[in-house]
């Protein structure tokens, strides 16, 4: 049985992975502090002689028995509400983090996979983005730690591949959405769908003209489980082309709950990108990938999640 290492298994996407690589027959070891991560995402996973789950920060190196065939690099607050009160944690996982998995795929032998994000393109300038984008970042803005970290972490995860020659893939994940987000985690998702079952108004920032893609969580993780057994080894782009306003986003998510909340209007933050759509030619013809659940379906597991969340769920914030 082959064996894999993923960092932040306990968070929102990891969670999903660590299912779909068990699923695959491959036995996990989750690694997570749970700054953000929870517990409870694994919890039907724990007790299974294929899995576990490690309490460490990965900051710190990273000590591990036996044979890995594949580590993957998940662990970082992702949330601007988590990134922007967690800055340090932030960047120290970037970079550090990334340093000490790299480290132990090195040492193993094993594929190594990061997970990237599509902040790495900032506040695009070219649109949709590809990625032969370099992106137009600020990086001493307070969204830099987050952007900066990532990019920052596909730089050493290239290094690694052409000095030491560890195998290696690298993710861009766009906006994501589906059940065991953090209903105070601040994106958009989680944020509308909360503020919609409360009869809360929803909160748009700017004039909710800024756009967004948003891909369900299974399309993403099939995505990403074709890009580690494949033998690209440039970052490629995993999300859903289809672009929408934030304001038709509130209003689509308004809709599918059955609410009556009103829209109201709050600042723009800084530096948030104007726009967001990934171009996935590059997923299409290397992995033959493509997103398949509608947003009408996807928005109907994710409520349903929500809701089975209900009282504690309730009084979200705005989204971020």
């Amino acid at each position: 049985m082959k064996r894999a290492v993923v960092t932040g298994g306990a968070g929102f996407l990891g969670s999903h992975l660590c299912e779909r690589l068990l699923a695959e027959g491959i036995a996990v070891v989750a690694i997570d502090n749970l700054i953000t991560g929870k517990r409870e995402n694994l919890a039907h996973l724990l007790g299974r002689p294929d899995f576990s789950l490690q309490l460490h920060d990965v900051s710190r190196p990273i000590e591990l028995e036996g044979a890995v065939d594949y580590v993957l690099h998940f662990a970082s607050p992702a949330s601007p509400i988590d990134y922007l009160e967690l800055p340090i944690q932030t960047l120290k996982v970037g970079s550090l983090g990334t340093h000490n998995s790299l480290g132990l795929a090195k040492a193993k032998g094993a594929r190594y996979l990061l997970a990237s994000t599509s902040e790495v393109y900032g506040d695009p300038l070219v649109h949709p983005q590809p990625e032969s984008y370099w992106g137009n970042v600020n990086p001493v803005g307070p969204r830099g730690v987050y952007d900066e970290a990532k990019r920052f972490a596909e730089a050493m995860t290239m290094a690694y591949h052409r000095v030491h020659g560890v195998e290696t893939r690298i993710v861009r994940i766009f906006n994501t959405y589906g059940p065991r987000m953090r209903p105070r985690d601040g994106r958009v998702v989680p944020a509308f769908v909360a503020q919609a079952i409360a009869g809360e108004p929803l909160t748009v920032f700017g004039d909710g003209g800024q756009t967004r893609s948003f891909c369900y969580v299974d399309d993403l993780i099939e995505g990403i489980y074709r890009l580690l057994l494949s033998d690209e080894v440039e970052p490629t782009n995993i999300g859903n082309p289809h672009e929408m306003t934030i304001l038709e986003f509130a209003e689509t998510i308004r809709d599918a709950v059955g609410s009556r909340s009103e829209i109201v209007f709050a600042p723009l933050p800084v530096d948030d990108p104007k726009t967001r759509q990934p171009d996935i030619t590059k997923a299409r013809a290397v992995l033959g990938w493509e997103p398949g659940v509608p947003l009408a379906r996807g928005l109907e597991r994710t409520i349903a999640y929500f809701r089975s969340l209900q009282p504690a769920g309730a009084g979200t914030g705005a989204p971020r």
